[in-house]
């Protein structure tokens, strides 16, 4: 009998194996197990029980190999039962060659949908197995993967009169009802802020970071909120990607599991690391920065947060994953989301700067927890300003469906440069190829040396600006970026005009 065990990202076939022996009625679980997996004896005995069924009176043994994985949650309640079952020679085994099963049991005998169905069946299938039995809950997420034969279960007594041929499993949950995909707000909505709104526009182009700073409701997360609506789709390999994430999560929608929009995370200013790059018990689950994995993480008020917390982000933003330690092993997670911040630009935060009554000493140490390092891993800073009179009442601006189609022109002609090197947007490509076989124009270049000279940017933020230089080449459809380009790039970078 085989499952598939979850190890953070990570996926493994698990052979599930049970032994009946004389001696003393009782149930052991070997395998490397957690908690919740030594508890399952007591969910699967009731359930064979409660399935018109007799459990063993004798000493069973249940295996789970190889011993030196951990396995951890009620995935495996299923095949522990049916396991049992086939040791007990009361099913038959002819439909068991070549399918997985994974399911939580009720007491009642009832199957209860799990995590991670999606990355267990994609491991299930790169091991060859065609087939596969899962929770009714789970079978929309199940049938996301191809090249697998989904059978849907409402009970064990479905999976057992499956096994003997006589019922044909669900494809279809029927207690689905289709949901309407989230509607992202419209950027016509925000009035005024020409030179935030271009910064999201170019921050969408290449999926850079952003640091916008103003005075409370000057528009900061009426911008940040549409970002998502201006980015591309996510292409089919991003969607499963993603979808995996949300499916360990436990963050899918029930009944619409397949995310095809770059998701929006924003969690609380009071969020602290753990919440932030994952973690928890035993193996790591993933955090903000991974579930924003292909999307973008916001961060409002991200000067209230903490140095520790912010500085925190810098590894996953320079590598696009997260490692995480814990007592089970270590877990890495993809975390390659565009980073959003937005702070007001002092603690008291008046509506106009004139009115200001905070030190020197105190705005500096208030924005002063955005280190110098995480700095200079964001891309893009813009100061917003309170609107000019009569801007809340004039025309609305550009629609996101404008920006939209602008934004994507640029995607598509990065992804067409880059795709013989395996680079999806402008923010990927490493330095070296930046200075060496894409270069700016001439004229360009020599404003990035001088820049370098002066000290205003380091190495690192030689490549940030020639990246940005590229997405602003790419939105007006240049072949390369020239030298206004790369000083709009540059100025973007300007920490002491947008600080």
């Amino acid at each position: 009998m085989h499952s598939v065990g979850l190890n953070a990202f990570a996926a493994d076939v698990i052979e599930i194996q049970a032994n009946i022996s004389s001696g003393l009625p009782g149930v052991t679980i070997s395998g490397n197990v957690d908690g919740s997996l030594r508890e399952a004896k007591e969910r699967v005995r009731a359930a064979i029980a409660n399935s018109d069924l007799q459990f063993p009176a004798t000493k069973v043994t249940i295996a789970l190999a190889p011993a030196s994985l951990p396995k951890v949650g009620p995935g495996f309640d299923l095949p522990m039962a049916v396991a049992v079952l086939v040791a007990a020679k009361k099913v038959s085994t002819a439909r068991l060659d070549g399918t997985v099963m994974v399911g939580e049991l009720a007491l009642d005998g009832r199957l209860r949908a799990v995590r991670g169905v999606l990355p267990l069946l994609l491991a299930a299938r790169d091991a060859g197995f065609a087939r596969a039995v899962v929770p009714l809950g789970n079978v929309a997420e199940a049938t996301l993967v191809s090249g697998v034969a989904v059978g849907g279960a409402s009970s064990l007594s479905d999976v057992l009169s499956w096994m003997a041929g006589d019922l044909v499993l669900d494809t279809v949950d029927g207690d689905a009802e289709e949901t309407e995909a989230r509607a992202v707000p419209d950027m016509a909505d925000v009035a005024g802020q020409a030179a935030a709104r271009r910064a999201l526009e170019i921050a969408a182009a290449g999926a850079h970071h952003l640091l916008m700073t103003g005075p409370p409701g000057i528009g900061k997360t009426m911008l940040a909120s549409r970002l998502p609506g201006i980015l591309p789709p996510l292409r089919i390999e991003e969607s499963l990607e993603v979808t995996a994430i949300h499916s360990i999560a436990g963050t899918l929608p029930e009944h619409h599991p397949l995310i095809t929009s770059p998701p929006f995370v924003a969690p609380h200013h009071s969020a602290g690391i753990t919440a932030l790059l994952g973690g928890g018990s035993g193996m790591a689950r993933p955090g903000s920065v991974s579930r924003a994995h292909r999307g973008v993480l916001f961060l409002d008020e991200c000067a209230e947060m903490g140095a520790k917390v912010l500085d925190s982000l810098r590894q996953p933003l320079e590598e696009g994953e997260v490692r995480i330690s814990r007592r089970d092993g270590t877990a890495v997670y993809p975390a390659r989301f565009q980073l959003v911040l937005a702070a007001n630009p002092c603690p008291c935060a008046p509506a106009h700067d004139v009115d200001c009554v905070c030190t020197s000493i105190q705005r500096r140490r208030y924005l002063g927890k955005l280190s110098g390092p995480l700095m200079d891993r964001i891309d893009l800073r813009v100061r917003m300003e309170p609107p000019s009179d009569g801007t809340l009442m004039t025309e609305p601006g550009e629609s996101t469906e404008t920006m939209a189609a602008r934004v994507a022109a640029a995607r598509a002609a990065a992804q067409e440069r880059w795709q013989s090197d395996g680079w999806l947007t402008n923010s990927e490509v490493p330095g070296s190829a930046l200075r060496q076989r894409y270069r700016p124009t001439a004229a360009g270049l020599r404003r990035i040396e001088q820049a370098l000279r002066l000290g205003r940017i380091t190495a690192r933020g030689a490549d940030r600006a020639l990246r940005v230089a590229w997405s602003l080449a790419d939105l007006r459809g240049a072949d390369r970026p020239d030298e206004d380009d790369v000083v709009a790039a540059l100025m973007y970078r300007d920490r002491g005009g947008h600080l």
